[in-house]
């Protein structure tokens, strides 16, 4: 038990205690929050695609894909900052601020006269993923401690990727039942108002990471202040480890920017009723979420890199047999496949960048990472739609299959361990002042 003054507190002092079961309430509260994080997206998932085709006749892929590809920039660019910006001005108020941005987005998408109000729409909402989504992470990371790193993501992302699933499911059979506007997206202006209200009840975290920074310190030595810059060079570039989580989590993010874009179109053309792209568009987030709560754990005890690539092998292959197969049970049973993979990735990576980097610059080597990882989104959505449009729906869902893959090979030969009970000696890291506290 250790007391310190937290300056990002509204509180003069507070006891600060690393640990999931000692912070056990706020944390609940924070994956609560991050459920509705994960709900805004889902909104989307099922019904966007066919929005654009039955609403506004759109039939290029690229410029159907285009919402996904503005989000994918905007919130790429807000998880790099909101990093940094957590570290300076906390990180309650920007989650507070990413839920006043995101509260136009479902009324937006319901009153949309042209798709440029849908583009318009999926930038507040890039910003509020980014503010909101990135804050409950870095949260997390500071309460936990570095024990249990592996099972805290799992658990916020089985969160937020279960609410986006329940969330595809919930819009896609309002949608059959009703229209695909605008008693969808009704849901979403309830989802904006609890999100921002349950923020409000979320207690400032920085003085955690502060606590812990001591700690490293008095084990290693201080550490070197490092600028935005250098944090990015090395998260991006010249950590090896670091190098290898942002390329898999972009590669991850670009496949997922792919199944969202191209999946319903790819379902429809194959005959499906949108009930039925609804529980396709559902299942693949379900598994990943739901799944993440036992990876994010195994992680802790197995290591993280070769659970990262079996992911990325097992992503692969269900993309591959979503392009090579036609029927509802087969999809069904791909689309699972690509949730175990996905969950296998996802709390791994953000676990593996939090124990290589120092608690003083954590929240932003996550910023940088996740920079990386949303980017994706961008890149998924304008490759996938401009192969689709030169070679079809099914060669472009093959292609990007294919580059998961190489993406899982990377990680094999660049990666080292950085879970902190296998590593094998601490020359591993070549950067002053990583994290190597033990626990």
């Amino acid at each position: 038990m250790a007391s310190a003054a937290d300056p990002g507190s509204t509180q003069s002092e507070v006891t600060i205690r690393l640990g999931l079961r000692k912070n056990l309430v706020q944390f609940s509260l924070l994956v609560l929050i991050n459920a509705f994080v994960g709900a805004m997206v889902g909104l989307e998932r099922a019904v966007l695609p066919l929005i654009a085709e039955q609403d506004f006749g759109l039939a290029s892929r690229s410029a159907i894909l285009s919402f996904i590809a503005s989000f994918g920039v905007v919130k790429a660019a807000t998880n790099l900052f909101a990093g940094r910006w957590s570290d300076r001005v906390g990180r309650k108020k920007l989650l507070m601020l990413g839920w006043v941005i995101g509260l136009p987005v479902p009324l937006l998408v319901i009153w949309a006269p042209a798709w440029s109000w849908i583009v318009f729409a999926n930038i507040l909402l890039g910003i509020n993923q980014g503010l909101c989504w990135s804050t409950t992470v870095i949260m997390k990371i500071d309460l936990v401690g570095p024990a249990r790193r592996g099972l805290a993501m799992g658990l916020n992302e089985f969160a937020g990727y279960l609410a986006v699933a329940l969330s595809a499911l919930a819009t896609g059979y309002i949608a059959a039942a009703y229209a695909f506007r605008p008693q969808p997206f009704y849901l979403g202006v309830a989802i904006v108002l609890l999100g921002l209200t349950l923020s409000a009840r979320a207690k400032e975290t920085r003085g955690h990471a502060r606590y812990e920074a001591q700690l490293v310190a008095k084990a290693n030595g201080p550490s070197e202040q490092l600028s935005l810059a250098q944090v990015f060079w090395i998260t991006s570039w010249r950590d090896r480890a670091l190098f290898s989580c942002s390329q898999a989590g972009m590669i991850n993010n670009l496949n997922d920017g792919m199944a969202w874009g191209l999946f319903p179109l790819f379902f429809a053309q194959g005959g499906l009723a949108v009930e039925q792209i609804g529980l396709l568009a559902a299942v693949y987030p379900a598994m990943w979420g739901v799944l993440q709560l036992g990876t994010g754990w195994l992680s802790d005890r197995w290591g993280r890199k070769w659970m990262t690539v079996s992911g990325m092998i097992t992503q692969a292959a269900g993309i591959w047999l979503i392009a090579a197969t036609g029927d509802f049970t087969r999809w069904l049973i791909a689309s699972g496949l690509l949730g175990i993979g996905t969950a296998l990735v996802y709390p791994t990576l953000l676990a593996a960048v939090s124990d290589v980097a120092h608690p003083q610059w954590r929240a932003s080597a996550v910023g940088v990472y996740r920079l990386w990882r949303d980017g994706g989104y961008a890149l998924g959505a304008v490759l996938s739609g401009l192969l689709a449009d030169l070679f079809g729906l099914t060669m472009a869902i093959a292609l990007i299959g294919a580059l998961t893959l190489f993406s899982g090979i990377i990680i094999a030969l660049a990666m080292h361990e950085t879970l902190p009970a296998k590593r094998q000696a601490k020359e591993e890291y070549p950067i002053k002042g990583h994290n190597g506290l033990e626990t």
